[in-house]
């Protein structure tokens, strides 16, 4: 398993005394709530033999005490299934959040109810088994050219949640009607109003349980190496397999009855081996314990800030849990032959004269533009429009084009700015998370300061990002920004921006909606006046950023060199995080979060070989651009009259090129 670089495991019995204290309060809440309900003298015959006519009776018999039960075996469950992901990856980092595997059950949920809900009609656990399977099965592919090594897994599933959580959105987005019921299932909630999910549950807890233990011998041995496990008469691949199947056996159940719950199967073995559970038996035994008690506390304790239920406890689980990833990051130390950052910016190919590359891509870019313009489908078909008729459309198709070049434009120089400052070719402002920094402190903004203008916005999208920038490279600093630690650690960023909208989406708040739309990266509603401010940035960068050129040439030489070639650190450094920060604020307020653009466009570039700090700005700004307005002319066009969300369209096709990058990378 990766080394942990974890303080000293404290005395073996801590971990039983750890789960007793956490289930210990929760049960001391229940009894708390139970007693704001009822009087003390009708416990017993509320909790026994309800009367049916006292309607307090009732909600303690069904409601109060079936959420508190099955917080128990819900949190079990997670952390039987995060203990034995961990064990068969050797990995200490998997669960079913960051395997995809819950991404997996959402989208096959989310698609049978709209193609086939005859497939629900016996329940939905069977459609969540073949998502989460599929999912698994997808990332295993992936990683299996890394010899499953436990970063290469992580990163897998995360661009298999990507991929499939787009796909949940598009699809959400386009049937949200028919989706309200499924939705409110799939939040994550904990709230119950009979004993149905735990007479579901509690059997296959037991029977995952007693698969764990009858495991135990061959799942211990996985601690050896591969030789010296075969020696001892076992198969690692049949004993993987086994372990992998009833984890995902499990998450499936949990995501059918419950809903996506996220890092309870993270925090729960994790806490547990701080706690003394070293050995992978007792980690067996006291991961699913702890992790009972924290799902359990933590929706107890929601009960008083939520009575009514209205947020998912998932969606806190996920919020609290993030910050666990981020620590763990800290710890988890880099294997032997583990990829560092490429700080040579690629391979040895470089343009001795870039700038007809650069004039390429521009005359490229305008024919882009001319294009998305020009070329439509209307209710008669495809139609190319010129003359008096372009006139007419050009001020419902100008602004969103225009918007979609500024943010694309913005999205690519940031990268290139990112990838020269840390050395690392996959950095990003989307995958290390700068980009759900600013959505955050946006929606943090629409909920507590709603009338602020756009350039309210972008500045408050700015201070998010600037400060998720500063969170990452910090992290990133302690591990030589290691490529796989920093786009976990934005995967992480991620997760609690999403954890928000959804605690957002079920406060019933009307601003949902547009929120929902704005995330996916749709510019079907930006005026003339958003589409300037967003070009005038962009033009911005295009004036400044060649100003940097010396510093962007410098820094990836290391420190000591720009010291000696008299480069003040500090200060450009500062300089260029301000920039890349103010430009991922103008591109998410208006493309969203996610899009892979600035991954795309700087690996284009370098690919074309130009890699001169100025040119390669210009290139990839150019680049990105004409991602950008393609993307929104795909999302206008490929399923008319609907519109398909540019952000979800780049999303697609950047996932797919992350996925190349990954294959293309030299295994450990």
């Amino acid at each position: 398993m990766a080394d942990l670089a974890l303080p000293r495991p404290a005395p073996t019995g801590r971990p039983a005394l750890l789960a007793a204290l956490l289930i210990g309060a929760a049960l001391a809440l229940f009894l708390y709530h139970l007693r704001a309900l009822l009087p003390v003298a009708e416990w017993e015959r509320a909790l026994t033999a309800p009367d049916p006519a006292e309607m307090r009776q009732m909600l303690a018999q069904y409601s109060l005490l079936p959420r508190l039960v099955v917080g128990l075996l819900g949190g079990a469950a997670l952390g039987l299934a995060g203990v034995l992901f961990q064990q068969a990856l050797r990995n200490p980092l998997a669960e079913p959040g960051t395997l995809g595997v819950f991404a997996g059950a959402k989208l096959a949920l989310i698609a049978a109810t709209l193609s086939a809900p005859s497939l629900l009609e016996a329940g939905q656990e069977a459609v969540a088994l073949l998502g989460s399977a599929a999912a698994m099965v997808l990332i295993m592919l992936l990683s299996w050219r890394h010899k499953l090594a436990p970063i290469a897994v992580i990163l897998a599933g995360l661009v298999v949640t990507f991929y499939l959580d787009a796909g949940s959105k598009m699809l959400v987005l386009f049937n949200h009607q028919a989706l309200t019921d499924l939705l409110v299932l799939q939040g994550g909630s904990l709230n119950q109003n009979n004993w149905d999910v735990v007479l579901a549950l509690a059997p296959r807890l037991a029977l995952a349980g007693l698969a764990g233990v009858l495991m135990l011998r061959p799942l211990t041995l996985l601690d050896l190496d591969e030789d010296g496990a075969r020696g001892l008469g076992l198969s690692p691949a049949a004993a993987r397999l086994a372990a992998i199947a009833v984890a995902v056996l499990l998450s499936a159940s949990v995501a059918a009855l419950l809903g996506p719950i996220g890092f309870i199967g993270l925090a729960g073995p994790a806490i547990a081996r701080l706690a003394g559970a070293r050995r992978f038996r007792d980690r067996l035994v006291w991961a699913p314990a702890v992790s009972a008690g924290l799902l359990a506390l933590t929706d107890q304790l929601m009960q008083f800030v939520d009575a009514a239920g209205a947020v998912p406890t998932g969606a806190v689980t996920a919020i609290l849990g993030a910050p666990l990833l981020l620590w763990l990051l800290r710890r988890l130390r880099p294997a032997a032959g583990e990829a560092r950052p490429d700080r040579s910016a690629a391979d040895d190919h470089r343009r001795r004269h870039p700038w007809p590359w650069v004039g390429g891509t521009l005359l490229l870019l305008g024919l882009v533009v001319w294009a998305a313009l020009a070329l439509g489908r209307t209710p008669e078909g495809w139609q190319w429009s010129m003359g008096g008729e372009l006139d007419l459309l050009l001020p419902w198709r100008a602004p969103r084009v225009a918007a979609a070049l500024g943010a694309g434009f913005m999205l690519a120089t940031a990268g290139v700015v990112l990838q020269r400052l840390t050395g690392n070719a996959m950095a990003s402002p989307e995958l290390l998370g700068v980009s759900s920094g600013a959505a955050l402190a946006l929606i943090l903004a629409a909920v507590a300061m709603p009338g602020l203008d756009r350039l309210a916005l972008t500045g408050v999208a700015g201070l998010g990002a600037l400060t998720a920038l500063l969170a990452v490279l910090s992290l990133g600093r302690r591990s030589a920004f290691s490529s796989e630690h920093m786009l976990l650690a934005g995967a992480a960023l991620t997760t609690i921006a999403g954890a928000f909208v959804v605690a957002l989406l079920f406060s019933g708040d009307p601003r949902t909606a547009l929120l929902l739309g704005w995330l996916s990266g749709s510019t079907y509603g930006v005026s003339a006046r958003d589409a300037a401010i967003t070009c005038g940035l962009a033009l911005a960068a295009t004036l400044i950023l060649p100003l940097a050129g010396r510093w962007l040439a410098i820094l990836p030489l290391g420190a000591a060199t720009g010291r000696s070639l008299g480069l003040s650190l500090a200060r450009s450094r500062a300089a260029l995080l301000l920039l890349t920060a103010a430009l991922t604020a103008g591109a998410t307020l208006t493309v969203g979060p996610l899009s892979f653009v600035g991954l795309m466009a700087p690996h284009m570039v370098r690919m074309l070989g130009i890699r001169r700090p100025t040119p390669q700005i210009l290139g990839a700004g150019l680049l990105g651009a004409g991602l950008m307005v393609l993307a929104d002319w795909l999302g206008r066009t490929i399923a008319f009259p609907w519109q398909v969300p540019a952000g979800l369209v780049a999303t697609f096709v950047g996932g797919t090129y992350f996925i190349w990058l990954m294959q293309r990378r030299r295994p450990a």
